[in-house]
């Protein structure tokens, strides 16, 4: 029996919309009591002093990349986890794009074997491929994925064919998974890896046009207009996108959006350094747009903020910044940097980084996340917004180390998660 009582931490609850300092008793996994102050205590109770700690829902992240199997080099389930641990997030969601990618029951089980028998913290979850070999060509054997366990589906890549796009809405219907589709027409994207704008011009760097988002998001819109079936809209980059949602939206089509943490955080200006790590897929945004995200994370168009957690070695990212493939991990880094940058600064009240974080991207997964009340489960993260700390190879659990925040100090640290 383990019974800890963490006094006065900070209380964030998006569930019941509460933001207080409490006593917290937890025992056996589940919170056993919740008040201003707690006194009457077992002689076994482990006492924690936790001033200025924050405790929440564990965080919750819509979808992030694996290496393994395929790409061990550069992340593998076992790091890939021991991040998200480290990062406050207790329930993590693995896109299929490893090497087999996870279009097969058989993968599925392989993988969640490797986290049971591990005993991995973080709870993970698996979206299933929509295509074989990721290919956009041929439906993947959708029926037995579902029944394998499944979180969802999703390439995690764009879908191209519209004639395919109509098929997947229609077949996967029946299944009442959520299914997640990223809008991006490569044609008009085209060679580019820049948002277009002023910005792109004094870098140097061939634009992708917001024509590239949003042409594909109209289509998409179209398609769940017309036969009804839910879709969560990835990657969310462009304050047009934005409008296109919000009209979805208010005209009831069952939608649901999310955008990346670093979509939140960091516009082109950041790009001047040519750092391979802001080489992004869609591209960073213009401040017009990081401001548009920002207000609809606020507002709750966009649902929720993911992680896209993209590890890569040094070796593939030391190269001209067109030529790095896309992407930055971010399991470690999103909360701190997230809370500094924006609920320090009061751009995001605490109660509104934590929903988008945890409750709206379990709710977009089709899963409950229970509050802080006493009886419920302690799925929690305990974290300290005033701890510094360097970002090195010492400090973190991936693999990989390409983020643009690598040798720097940063503040804010997860303490622990209960998961």
């Amino acid at each position: 029996m383990t019974i800890e009582l963490l006094q006065q931490v900070r209380v964030i609850d998006p569930v019941l919309g509460t933001d207080q300092i409490s006593d917290v008793l937890i025992q056996d996994g589940y919170i056993q009591g919740l008040a201003p102050q707690i006194s009457d205590l077992d002689g076994n109770t482990v006492v924690r002093d936790c001033r200025g700690l924050v405790l929440g829902p564990g965080l919750v992240d819509l979808y992030s990349h694996c290496g393994e199997p395929g790409f061990e080099e550069r992340e593998t389930l076992t790091s890939c986890l021991q991040a998200a641990a480290a990062g406050g997030f207790t329930r993590v969601s693995i896109l299929p794009d490893t090497s087999p990618p996870i279009d097969n029951p058989a993968l599925v089980a392989q993988l969640q074997q490797k986290r049971d028998r591990d005993n991995l913290l973080p709870h993970l979850y698996l979206w299933g491929a929509i295509s074989l070999e990721l290919a956009g060509k041929q439906l993947a054997e959708v029926a037995d994925l579902a029944s394998s366990g499944v979180v969802g589906f999703s390439d995690g890549r764009p879908l191209e064919n519209l004639g395919l796009v109509r098929r997947v809405l229609e077949y996967l219907q029946p299944f009442g998974k959520p299914v997640a589709l990223w809008p991006c027409d490569r044609f008009l994207a085209s060679n580019g890896v820049m948002r277009e704008g002023a910005e792109a011009l004094r870098v140097g760097l061939v634009p992708v046009p917001v024509s590239a988002e949003t042409a594909a998001l109209a289509a998409i819109l179209e398609l769940v207009a017309n036969i009804g079936t839910p879709v969560h809209i990835m990657r969310v980059s462009t304050a047009r996108s934005v409008e296109l949602i919000a009209q979805a939206k208010a005209q009831g089509l069952p939608v649901t959006a999310s955008t990346t943490w670093m979509h939140v955080l960091l516009d082109t200006t950041s790009i001047k350094s040519y750092h391979t790590a802001l080489h992004l897929e869609p591209p960073l945004g213009n401040n017009s747009d990081m401001l548009a995200l920002r207000h609809a994370v606020r507002t709750g168009v966009i649902d929720a903020i993911a992680i896209d957690h993209a590890p890569y070695t040094y070796e593939e990212k030391v190269q001209a910044f067109a030529e790095s493939p896309p992407g930055a991990i971010g399991l470690e880094l999103a909360l701190p940097l997230l809370w500094s940058n924006l609920v320090a600064t009061g751009e995001l009240t605490a109660l509104e980084l934590w929903r988008a974080l945890s409750q709206n991207p379990a709710a977009c997964l089709q899963q409950h996340l229970q509050g802080m009340s006493t009886g419920n489960k302690a799925e929690l993260t305990l974290f300290d917004p005033d701890k510094h700390w360097q970002v090195n190879r010492q400090s973190l659990h991936s693999l990989s180390s390409n983020t643009p925040w690598f040798g720097q100090e940063i503040t804010g640290k997860v303490v622990e998660i209960f998961c």
